[in-house]
């Protein structure tokens, strides 16, 4: 259980945690005291500036490369974490994929791959770590939250889709078979300094600015991180429950066809 006290300190793991939402998400949580190992994909001298940045509030933080849909690559990832930290009180559920045109080209189903097997597989994994009482917090978007149930932007499709998928395979694993982990589900509208806007801008012009004059500001990633956090030493949100951010579920009614 996620606690503020150094004297004990808890344990996180976070995924894709070299950039964006994940990297702070990382330091927000070393700044709240707790020990953090965090996954990334490739890119290295990233990974080491978030190390950099979250061990400067004392804590200890481990950064691992792994490939989230390889399962044995994960096995050997967790099998670190336990040696590790001994226990886990937060596992953060922030990677996810399905819009780099190389991976895609190469492995067409790779949004399902990233977005729900992975996720479903490294929970699995993770579980005999996660303390009683621990927390799984799944990162997602609004358009993946309310999928099939609002117009999609036709380049994101593929990841919603699978992202719900996702989001639907961990509430029926946490939720409906009573499991002594609480799963927290926390849901994003366009989020300034990540790179789906970006990747979204390219086949979309204009989408950031129309989401601005709907809601206002766009959510940053601190905003991200520190809803995560919050929701994460929040013991009184039940397994389940769902914080918004950005916007509200109910404008994306009115999503502009794109």
């Amino acid at each position: 259980m996620l606690c503020d006290s150094h004297m004990t300190r808890s344990t996180a793991l976070v995924t894709g945690g070299s950039r964006g939402i994940g990297a702070a998400t990382v330091v927000t949580l070393a700044e709240r005291g707790v020990d953090v190992a965090f996954t990334y994909r490739s890119k290295q001298k990233r990974a080491d500036q978030v190390v950099a940045d979250a061990t400067a509030h004392g804590g200890r933080v481990l950064s691992m490369a792994s490939d989230l849909t390889d399962s044995r690559a994960s096995q050997a990832m967790v099998a670190r974490v336990g040696a590790w930290a001994g226990a886990l009180d937060l596992l953060v559920l922030n990677a996810s994929g399905g819009l780099e045109p190389d991976l895609v080209r190469t492995s067409p189903d790779y949004a399902m791959k990233i977005n729900r097997d992975a996720q479903v597989n490294l929970v699995t994994m993770a579980l005999p770590l996660l303390s009683s009482g621990g927390t799984v917090v799944l990162v997602t978007s609004h358009w993946a939250h309310l999928y099939g149930r609002i117009p999609q932007l036709p380049a994101y499709e593929p990841v919603a889709r699978s992202k719900n998928a996702g989001e639907m395979a961990l509430r029926s694993l946490l939720v409906s078979h009573a499991s002594a982990v609480r799963l927290i589900v926390v849901t994003g509208d366009l989020v300034d300094g990540t790179v789906t806007p970006k990747l979204l801008e390219r086949v979309s012009r204009g989408l950031a600015d129309r989401r601005r004059s709907e809601i206002g500001a766009l959510p940053t990633v601190e905003d991200m991180a520190q809803a995560i956090v919050s929701a994460a030493f929040d013991r009184e949100l039940e397994s389940g429950h769902t914080v918004v951010v950005g916007g509200d579920l109910e404008s994306l009614s009115a999503q502009l066809s794109v």
